[in-house]
């Protein structure tokens, strides 16, 4: 899934300043970055692939900082270029960044702050957003990141409208993208947009990728809280929404939960999760009924109140909306990858409107130790892997509509 913003219309109409070519990419490196992410844009910009019908680019390797950079497995890389060779690209890549929790160095935000005002695309991919963020290029844009950090994203600068579901966000002259391989996804749309469908389909058969990905981040999505609201009094109502998802309750109840007004309410849950609670809510409930569909037999009506919604009509409409296909196809697609791997759990083990949940077995839910396929998925070295968040910008129901 990806977001094209068409709403930056004096964006797209900068002009790239004469000294700069729009063939040229520069990508920017700092010591701590991991290797994987690093080498995407230069797999995809720095290898000359004229023989397969894709156009070539010149890469300009930059140091963001003074080297040797080091990288992920002890690696120490000496970049061919500086901060000065930006001023010549057209594009400009921040694949990653070494630390959430850290500031980029101010000569490499400067740099950006200059390419962009240049007419420079700059492009983050993962934690790369981080910089263009600190640099205030993703002020009062839509962006991404890797679905860890989208609350760190969002509450560090609120300005910036964080969507954790997409792959990648292409906001004109500014574009993210969400963690790894989604880095890929972006980088190929670069090279559909500068030279069209059958390049950037070449360059993925060379890849071994598929041209384009359907959805988004949400199939990997984790359920436990940030740990940022973990010591927050909001933590209590969040959990307790976790616990009791298998019932029928709106933000109002959960407003009320807290003691607060519904306005108050929805200004304190996005401060700390970067999310509207509705919004939040839904996908709970969605990740909820992809678990069950994964680990039961409950007909796909039963899912549905099981989840809390007031209807399978609203279950499907909001499952194929966050995972783009309905909860039937979904199983059928998840139990012919994995027919001998999934044992339909007990009913008494799986919350229900009127099955009682063990206080043990609300607590291990709610921490987000729960059957599937993100309960398996690895905590990358140096990154909190509580960082967890699952949220969505999609055209959802009215403030007061219950899911």
């Amino acid at each position: 899934m990806s977001h094209d913003s068409t709403a930056a219309p004096e964006a797209a109409a900068r002009k790239l300043s004469g000294r700069r070519r729009r063939e040229i990419v520069a990508v920017l490196l700092f010591s701590g970055g991991p290797i994987f992410e690093s080498s995407i844009p230069l797999s995809v910009f720095g290898i000359d692939r004229q023989d397969a019908g894709v156009p070539r680019y010149r890469l300009l390797v930059s140091a963001g900082e003074e080297g040797p950079l080091r990288t992920t497995g002890g690696l120490e890389l000496t970049a061919p270029h500086g901060l000065d060779a930006i001023s010549r690209a057209g594009t400009v890549v921040v694949p990653a960044w070494r630390s959430i929790t850290s500031p980029p160095p101010e000569e490499a935000l400067d740099a950006l702050r200059r390419a962009h005002e240049e007419g420079a695309r700059i492009v983050g991919l993962c934690t790369g957003a981080f910089v263009l963020a600190a640099a205030g290029l993703l002020d009062g844009r839509p962006a991404t990141t890797h679905w860890m950090y989208a609350p760190t994203l969002a509450k560090r600068y609120p300005s910036v409208h964080v969507d954790p579901r997409e792959l990648f966000v292409d906001d004109g002259d500014v574009l993210t993208s969400a963690g790894t391989a989604a880095g890929i996804d972006l980088c190929l749309h670069i090279v559909r947009s500068d030279h069209g469908n059958e390049a950037a389909g070449a360059l993925a058969r060379r890849l071994v990728v598929p041209p384009r990905r359907s959805g988004g981040q949400e199939r990997y999505l984790d359920r436990s809280l940030p740990e940022e609201i973990g010591a927050d009094p909001l933590a209590e109502v969040v959990s307790w929404a976790l616990e009791h998802l298998h019932e029928q309750f709106d933000v109002e109840t959960l407003a009320a939960r807290a003691y607060m007004s519904r306005r108050t309410f929805d200004r304190r849950f996005r401060s700390l999760t970067g999310s509207a609670p509705l919004q939040w809510l839904i996908t709970q409930r969605v990740l909820q009924a992809q678990r069950l569909l994964e680990t039961s037999d409950y007909s796909v009506d039963e899912v549905a109140g099981r989840c809390g919604f007031r209807s399978p009509v609203a279950l499907r409409g909001h499952f194929r909306r966050q995972l783009g296909s309905s909860p039937a196809a979904y199983r059928a697609a998840y139990r012919a990858r994995r027919p001998q791997q999934e044992k339909p759990v007990e009913v008494a083990a799986v919350p229900g409107p009127e099955t009682p949940v063990p206080a043990q077995t609300r607590r291990t839910a709610a921490a987000g130790s729960y059957p599937g396929p993100t309960a398996s998925l690895p905590t990358e070295p140096g990154k909190p892997g509580s960082d967890a968040y699952a949220a969505g910008r999609a055209s959802l129901p009215g403030p007061r509509s219950a899911p």
